[in-house]
């Protein structure tokens, strides 16, 4: 019988630490492998300035991309540290799709997921990511909104 996998999608900020706590909680609970997700938005090459010459940019790409993977390796030693089977990836892309591609790639059974608790004209012009997942994904999504105790969504 194949170990249930738990994708945790998070962006590293503070208002994620509650998901991550309870993805954390959920894998040492069921002894389900963790995978960690962050996904790596596309920079804007623009400045105020004007146009962000392509060298620039690269670096701009390299430097979240190192921060990311050092955040990463923080993130999985504290989850290893913990007990937990996981592993972490860095993905690309629009959020929620990178999200939902990740968890069916690696049969997820459950996507946990954090959220900032935007409301009003914020939420309409920013989104919600985990609106989003809850509405590509197949499986549970639970949404772990920050300082707030987890709601479960899931779409009909």
């Amino acid at each position: 019988m194949a170990k249930e996998t738990i994708l945790l999608a998070t962006d590293f900020s503070p208002a994620s630490r509650p998901a991550v706590r309870q993805a954390f909680s959920l894998s040492k609970t069921t002894g389900a492998t963790l995978v960690i997700a962050y996904v790596l938005e596309e920079a804007i090459p623009f400045s105020p300035e004007g146009y962000v010459l392509p060298r620039v940019y690269e670096e701009l790409a390299q430097a979240a991309r190192a921060h990311a993977q050092k955040r990463m390796r923080s993130l999985l030693a504290l989850a290893r540290k913990t007990g937990l089977q996981a592993r972490g990836l860095l993905l690309r892309g629009a959020p929620h799709e990178a999200i939902v591609r990740a968890a069916r790639a690696h049969r997820a059974g459950q996507i946990v997921v954090g959220t900032h608790g935007r409301s009003g004209v914020s939420r309409l012009i920013l989104g919600s990511v985990a609106a989003k997942v809850i509405a590509a994904s197949a499986c549970p999504t639970l949404v772990v909104p920050a300082g707030r105790k987890a709601k479960a969504g899931r779409k009909p």
